[in-house]
């Protein structure tokens, strides 16, 4: 390349930049004209700035009184995740799964209830009480008592668990039960929300529940007592108001003593939460 090429190359290079730089130089200019050709559009301060800027100040504690937020104030929640009446092989009846609590982001109280009802009469239910408090963004430990009712004898757990989210927003819950003489139980549940629409929505749902010995009173045996998957179809109305149509596959494990090893129902229902 000869000394004539390097010189031209070198002028095409500043007409370049220049042509890059002119535009958004104007611009600025014509923006500093119009303003300062604007009546009332001066840029110097107002003569009161100072003492409005005082006056503000001064006046700010009192416009701010009583708007203060505590971002952990105690807040409360109850969920009625099923009420619905099912029809099945075997027996017709009502089941229900509902929880809430009270508390803050750190502590919480959980109050939890499920059941089953047929041919008219309580078959089985229980209740908890659980202190749940976070070890994570997404994962809290849970410890309490556990009450079960119904048919047969009642039994007492202290309970011990943990529930949260996992990865792809699967609801995990998995809890340890320890009662008198010995007793041992587990039960664990998972659940996943698939938005089909902003409004319909499919719930696949498992629980498993196991024991460490059988207790023939209420119809468990020991080791994977029983199994229920469901699929429930909502139409959400509002987010706190949602009928639904669903599926609900049941399996008991061991002897049964006497019980459907295998049901399938046909379940309808409402999800609600305030």
């Amino acid at each position: 390349m000869n000394a004539r090429q390097k010189k031209q190359n070198r002028i095409c290079l500043a007409l370049f930049v220049a042509a890059m730089a002119i535009p958004p130089y104007l611009a600025a200019q014509q923006a500093s004209m119009d303003m300062d050709s604007t009546p009332g559009m001066s840029m110097a301060p107002p003569p009161n700035a100072a003492h409005a800027a005082d006056h503000s100040s001064s006046m700010q504690p009192a416009l701010m009184q009583g708007m203060d937020m505590d971002d952990n104030a105690a807040q409360s929640m109850l969920l009625v995740d099923e009420l619905e009446a099912f029809h099945g092989n075997n027996a017709n009846g009502q089941t229900w799964q509902a929880e809430g609590w009270y508390g803050t982001d750190s502590d919480k109280l959980w109050l939890r209830s499920e059941g089953e009802r047929t041919r008219g009469r309580l078959d089985d239910a229980d209740i908890e009480a659980l202190w749940s408090r976070p070890i994570s963004a997404f994962w809290d430990t849970q410890l309490g008592v556990r009450h079960d009712f119904g048919n047969g004898a009642s039994r007492d757990w202290a309970a011990f668990g943990i529930q949260g989210l996992a990865p792809y927003w699967f609801e995990l819950e998995a809890t340890v039960y320890v009662g008198p003489s010995g007793r041992t139980a587990a039960r664990f549940r998972a659940d996943y929300e698939l938005l089909l629409t902003q409004r319909w929505i499919l719930q696949p749902e498992l629980e498993l529940n196991a024991y460490g010995k059988a207790d023939p009173s209420r119809r468990i045996d020991s080791g994977v007592s029983d199994a229920q998957f469901g699929l429930r179809l909502r139409y959400e109305f509002t987010r706190q108001f949602a009928p639904y149509l669903g599926v609900n596959w049941s399996r008991r494990f061991g002897d049964g003593y006497g019980e459907p090893r295998f049901d399938r129902q046909l379940v309808a229902g409402v999800r609600f939460w305030f």
